[in-house]
């Protein structure tokens, strides 16, 4: 089983929530939340200020602590095929954006970079972490824990 730590920023301004279009060099470009992989000895905490900074071109602050949200996704539903099943444990933060311009990630996996009103976000592909995180954010559960979010139709691991 492969293990990642990772950091994710919700960030939801306007009654729009700020999304990411992740277009791997593999598989189906999706709609995620900004955020990453939490760097050796870095924590979460300036993982996701780095992460929203790279991917979308603006500096953001954290507000709170949202929750940690740890899912396995079998090996059969990895974007790459032969690869072991993967536990993605995460951590969500409130992020609120200071300054900086949207821009596309350079050299990276984010393409796009956008504020998008909440009622749509039910019809876009999706990461599962988008729905994982607006919960998070609408609940604000006091264990930090939200309910599973099921996998299929337009969401995606």
């Amino acid at each position: 089983m492969d293990l990642r730590l990772a950091a994710y920023a919700v960030c939801i301004e306007d009654g729009r929530v700020l999304l990411a279009r992740h277009a791997p060099p593999e598989g189906e470009p999706n709609w995620t939340l900004p955020g990453g992989r939490v760097e050796h000895a870095e924590d979460p905490f300036d993982a996701v200020i780095r992460e929203v900074a790279e991917e979308t071109g603006l500096e953001a602050v954290v507000e709170r602590l949202l929750g940690v949200d740890s899912r396995v996704v079998p090996a059969d539903e990895r974007r790459l095929p032969g690869l072991p099943e993967l536990q993605n444990v995460g951590i969500f933060y409130r992020v609120r954006v200071t300054c900086g311009q949207l821009r596309p990630e350079p050299n990276g996996e984010t393409a796009e970079p956008v504020w998008t009103p909440l009622p749509d976000v039910t019809r876009l592909v999706r990461s599962s972490l988008v729905d994982i995180g607006l919960a998070l954010a609408q609940t604000v559960p006091p264990t930090g824990h939200v309910a599973p979010v099921p996998v299929g139709g337009p969401i995606r691991h």
